[in-house]
């Protein structure tokens, strides 16, 4: 039988013989259940369908999806975001309501968790009587990720379910849980195959009726405070307090969320609801929540490029990459580990051996760590074949060079491979930071080559700029960023320059780091500085950490493609420590000295002959400078130059130069992006900071285009 409320067009309403009534979330024709204003509106209509209906006995909330509720429409949020404090609370807390609503409905209920509950998918089971779970499906709450924390209820009826330590844990983690997890915490009461999950659920809600299970008793406890005093409350939170501390300052939504726990745990539920969504509101207006939501953004819109992208796309069935070493190693692994065989050359025996023990290394920390069966980590090893000669590369669908970073050497090494391969082969070069079209002069096919741009250590780093040379093919581009996609990395399509996106905004943050260093403020000072603003290392460590040969080249180079604002005019403390063959990590001197602990890696300690090597290029000497000072000479050449990569259509959007950074450049994520943090700055106080520095060189100069952004009050990511 249906009811009136089953004309919803994503909430269909509709009950048995028995009175037993089902509220399905079928979202049409999209592939997954969202909690937008549609479904709120809707979920709204069918709460008063069933409560004003009579003789129903029993409720059952199920998903017509492969998952129950993915969460939010983020997409949704962010323009509810750019209100005042007290309009989100308003959504918040209206739609808040809502699942109460559901909750107190006058009839037992039981909510199928059939695969993912997330964010406010749990939040809606979590309203229910009784939780049934699949063995195959996952909940969890990962507002975090997003610098927030549950909104709908979830932080009420979660310590209630679970405990007040567990839910702090499950809300400052994000993480998912499995099945087993959730039963043993207590946040689902029954767990089956998904063949069993509505025989289950009917179980038990039957004992509901039938008054075996005392659910108004359960559910009027749960109306209750936590019951426990203060010293219990602060018990239950010490660990949660610690650990939300080291997120501070930049991510406040872990400390907010332990801090409103621990006022909510005295009060009743509608009281601590209330107080939710009041702290909801108040950490949805924090930069940390503003860049992450929008970073999630910008991942769904790089990802829905590279798939259009993709669509074009020739599979890349056997691949090869020329050069060996950690990175030749890193690649081969990484295509192996995802299902294309690849061939692995070098010229060098000595090199092979060290790709191959990269990728053995790899494939021992996945074993290690529970990811892969030995069987299959030995599947992945077996296909790299690590090779001398240029046998078999004829087979090879996509070639990826990645040799020294030298324009002349790459050259001859595609002159020797393009004779070898099949006129549908695909050429790629690894270089980061020489052009495309430089490496295309000479080749008889230069419209099959472009650029992949891997980042080191390639396992970990998840960018991949895939480089559009002059004349690259859309065939060869998508095929690409096809392959890219099928390593499991983030391809961002970006146009052929010195340093294409990541390395050419790197490189003003570099000449600004040496700026400084030359003007006497000491390298340690520089890192405290960034490293407190929130970049996981400063740029001397960073150096070190590249090396200092490649960082000289990779400054050279770039510099010396845009020098009309990043030459370095003055002694440049890489250069002179490159002399003095301070490498950095790779031969224990750089910056700071290494030494290596038990488990093989390079801890850095201050080096006072560092400041023996530096002193000939410190004309005026040692000074001390207030870190404000540092953050805005480092960063605001690195805004500037991001803003003409958009300027230029290096990248297409602003949000693919942010993800570019985010993703390559280690960018604190809480940023948003560098142009992200330039609108949150504003455009206008950006320009004013630069007009402040602008004696210091060129690279403190606003383009035109930027001022006049400024002067109308535009933004990169407008309202």
């Amino acid at each position: 039988m249906l009811f009136e409320g089953s004309t919803l067009k994503i909430l269909p309403v509709e009950t048995d013989v028995s009175g037993i009534v089902e509220l399905r979330f079928e979202r049409g024709t999209e592939s997954v259940n969202k909690l937008d204003r549609l479904a709120f509106e809707e979920l709204r209509r069918a709460i008063d369908v069933i409560g004003s209906t009579q003789g129903l006995r029993g409720l059952l909330i199920t998903s017509a999806k492969d998952a129950f509720i993915v969460g939010a429409d983020i997409f949704e949020f962010t323009g509810v975001f750019k209100g005042s404090e007290a309009d989100v609370a308003a959504f918040v807390g209206g739609n808040s309501r809502i699942v109460t609503a559901l909750g107190d409905l006058p009839l037992p209920s039981v909510a199928i968790i059939n695969g993912l509950a997330l964010g406010g998918g749990l939040e809606v089971a979590l309203a229910a009587d009784y939780r049934v779970m699949a063995t195959s499906a996952k909940i969890g709450v990962p507002e975090i990720h997003l610098g927030l924390f549950p909104g709908y209820g979830g932080t009420v009826r979660l310590p209630r379910l679970v405990g007040l330590s567990a839910a702090a844990s499950w809300i400052m983690t994000g993480a998912q849980n499995g099945a087993d997890a959730a039963l043993s915490a207590g946040a689902v009461d029954a767990v089956t195959t998904p063949e069993g999950l509505r025989i289950a659920a009917l179980a038990l809600l039957g004992e509901a009726i039938r008054g075996r299970n005392d659910w108004r008793g359960r559910r009027a406890a749960l109306c209750k405070s936590l019951g426990l005093t203060p010293e219990q409350v602060a018990a239950e939170l010490a660990s949660a307090k610690t650990e939300a501390a080291k997120a501070l300052p930049h991510y406040p939504a872990a400390q907010a969320a332990v801090a409103l726990l621990e006022e909510a745990a005295g009060r009743d539920r509608d009281a601590a609801l209330a107080l939710e969504v009041e702290r909801f509101a108040t950490t949805a207006k924090t930069q940390a929540a503003s860049s992450l939501v929008t970073i999630f953004m910008n991942e769904q819109a790089v990802k829905k490029i590279a798939r259009s992208h993709a669509k074009a796309a020739r599979p890349v069935r056997k691949a090869a990459v020329i050069g060996a070493g950690v990175m030749g190693g890193g690649i081969a692994y990484q295509s192996a580990l995802h299902g294309v065989p690849i061939l692995m050359k070098d010229i060098a025996s000595a090199s092979l051996d060290l790709g191959m023990a990269e990728a053995r290394k790899l494939l021992a920390r996945q074993v290690e760590q529970g990811r892969l069966a030995q069987g299959k980590a030995d599947a992945v090893l077996a296909a790299i074949t690590p090779t001398l000669s240029y046998d078999g590369i004829e087979t090879a669908d996509v070639v990826v060079e990645a040799v020294v970073e030298e324009i002349t050497v790459k050259k001859r090494v595609f002159s020797e491979i393009e004779g070898l391969v099949g006129e549908g082969t695909i050429l790629a070069s690894n270089t980061s930071s020489l052009r495309i079209g430089d490496l295309a002069e000479g080749l008889s096919r230069p419209e099959r080559f472009g650029g992949m741009h891997f980042f080191n250590p390639v396992a970990r780093m998840a960018l991949v700029e895939v480089v559009r040379g002059p004349k690259t093919s859309a065939e060869a581009l998508a095929s690409l960023v096809g392959y890219a996609s099928a390593m499991g990395k983030t391809p961002i399509v970006v146009a052929d320059c010195p340093g294409f996106v990541v390395n050419r905004v790197l490189t003003p943050y570099l000449v600004a780091f040496l700026r400084l260093v030359h003007d006497g403020v000491h390298f340690t000072e520089i890192d405290k500085a960034m490293e407190a603003f929130g970049w996981p290392m400063g740029p001397a460590y960073l150096c070190d950490v590249i090396g200092m040969d490649i960082s000289h080249h990779v400054v050279e180079i770039v510099s010396a493609g845009f020098s009309d604002r990043m030459n370095v005019e003055f002694g440049s403390a890489i250069e002179i420590l490159l002399k003095a063959e301070r490498l950095g990590q790779k031969n224990g001197r750089g910056f700071y000295s290494y030494e290596r602990d038990t488990k093989g890696r390079p801890r850095k300690s201050v080096d006072p002959a560092t400041d023996s090597c530096l002193g000939p290029i410190q004309p005026r000497g040692r000074r001390d400078a207030a870190p404000d000072e540092i953050v805005q000479r480092m960063m605001l050449p690195l805004v500037l130059e991001a803003a003409r990569c958009v300027e230029d259509a290096i990248a297409g959007t602003p949000g693919e130069v942010d993800m570019c950074l985010v993703l390559g450049l280690g960018l604190p994520r809480y940023l948003g992006g560098a142009l992200k943090y330039a609108d949150h700055l504003g455009l206008a106080h950006v320009v004013e900071l630069c007009d402040r520095w602008t004696g210091l060189g060129a690279i403190y100069h606003p383009s035109d285009k930027l001022r006049a952004m400024a002067a109308e009050g535009r933004a990169f990511y407008p309202i």
